[in-house]
């Protein structure tokens, strides 16, 4: 026997197993925007990095020693 979920039926059943699974593991969502605000920040950098100076390695790594 067969049985046919409607487009709507279909998209209701969806809508349900996301709350749930949102209600039950709240750290999945948590991840998710902490990825894509990562993401953006990272992006965001890369930007105003392209409109600076180039400067060497050496430079770089010279600021970041520790002494």
């Amino acid at each position: 026997m067969e049985s046919f979920v409607s487009q709507d039926q279909l998209k209701e059943l969806v809508k349900a197993a996301i709350a749930e699974v949102l209600e039950e593991r709240r750290d999945l969502l948590r991840d998710v925007i902490e990825e894509a605000m990562e993401d953006i920040a990272l992006s965001r950098a890369i930007e105003e990095g392209e409109g600076t100076e180039i400067i060497s390695r050496d430079a770089v790594f010279n600021l970041l020693k520790v002494e």
